[in-house]
């Protein structure tokens, strides 16, 4: 991985060098995710330097400081076939329909050597487009670790070019079910704020006013109780933890987020009433309640438009009823109307 430079300007001087280089070296794409303690091993191994010498974290930083990280390449990883369950819902010559069950990832990664979907497909000999690998194999698009739903995976390369396109175009709808803390009384509307990753962790996400990536979510209240609401979701884009940080901004966390702010915590704010149901909705729950329910695109190779639906996986169905939510309101349904 190449070594990383910069001269430092009048507006970044005075700050610490470790801090600085937390924040900077994560905006810059490509070097991957830095915490303040992996920062701190850089500069331990040696690997900082300013103005050609070793330097120590603590080190304010003066206008015109040449600033050296040599970045370490990440390790390499293998791809080995694993036997995790999922269900094809779609399998053609181009590509693949997938229902991503929660608790597992789509593909490996930095801390992350296997465990996902892609090690599961791998094990069943399925076919992958070539394009990621050898890690993101046929990977057009993701879902959290803990969010379940429908997941399109590309055989043909041509094929992945093609969706990757689409997507980026905008053209893929993708919608989800998800149950929210509080009472949503505007019946729909969307929400527009660029994210960034948190200062304090780097793993999660949160809104910006400067900066930052665009990010939309259009929503439609599909049933609202006093204590909490069940919404249809579509996004325009797809960010990173896009719709659990956008409603954890406006204090609508989703149900059961461990990362977000949708657990316990929220128990204590809730009438006598509501707090058993909940208390036991977490209990049925241990992740937050968000599925990819509806997936619609043009095939690339045959033109045709494919629309997939899946209902709620039996763990969020079971917290939904306790907590009273009607069945017309535990589906999206099949169109593809928002």
């Amino acid at each position: 991985m190449p070594d990383w430079h910069h001269r430092v300007t009048r507006a970044e001087a005075g700050v610490r060098l470790d801090r600085f280089l937390e924040s900077r070296l994560n905006l810059d794409g490509g070097l991957g995710v830095f915490t303040r303690s992996q920062v701190k091993r850089l500069v331990d191994q040696g690997r900082v330097q300013v103005d050609g010498r070793p330097a120590k974290a603590g080190h304010p930083l003066k206008t015109g400081d040449v600033l050296l990280v040599q970045v370490p390449p990440p390790p390499i990883l293998s791809l080995e076939p694993e036997d995790h369950p999922f269900e094809i819902v779609h399998e053609d010559a181009g590509l693949l329909v997938i229902m991503k069950p929660a608790g597992l990832a789509v593909h490996p990664g930095a801390g992350r050597p296997g465990g996902t979907l892609v090690n599961a497909l791998v094990a069943r000999n399925i076919p992958l487009s070539p394009i990621g690998a050898p890690l993101r194999p046929g990977i057009v698009h993701r879902l959290d670790l803990g969010t379940s739903g429908l997941l399109v995976v590309a055989k043909d390369p041509a094929v992945q070019l093609a969706l990757s396109a689409a997507l980026a175009r905008r053209e893929i709808t993708r919608r989800y079910w998800a149950l929210l803390w509080g009472r949503i009384s505007t019946a729909e509307g969307s929400i527009s704020g660029a994210l960034a990753r948190s200062r304090t962790d780097r793993r999660r996400m949160r809104v910006v006013a400067r900066g930052g990536r665009e990010a939309v979510t259009h929503y439609r209240v599909l049933w609202s109780g006093e204590a909490w609401t069940a919404v249809d979701l579509r996004l325009e884009t797809g960010r990173t933890h896009q719709i659990r940080a956008h409603w954890k901004h406006l204090g609508h966390p989703v149900f059961g987020d461990p990362d977000y702010g949708g657990r316990g915590s929220r128990l204590a704010g809730l009438r006598a009433s509501a707090r058993g149901p909940a208390r036991e909705a977490l209990e049925i729950l241990d992740r937050q309640a968000l599925h990819a329910g509806f997936l619609a695109f043009i095939h690339p190779q045959t033109g045709r438009r494919l629309v997939f639906t899946s209902n709620l996986p039996k763990d969020m169905d079971s917290a939904a009823v306790r907590l009273g939510i009607p069945s017309r309101a535990r589906s999206l349904g099949a169109t593809e109307a928002l």
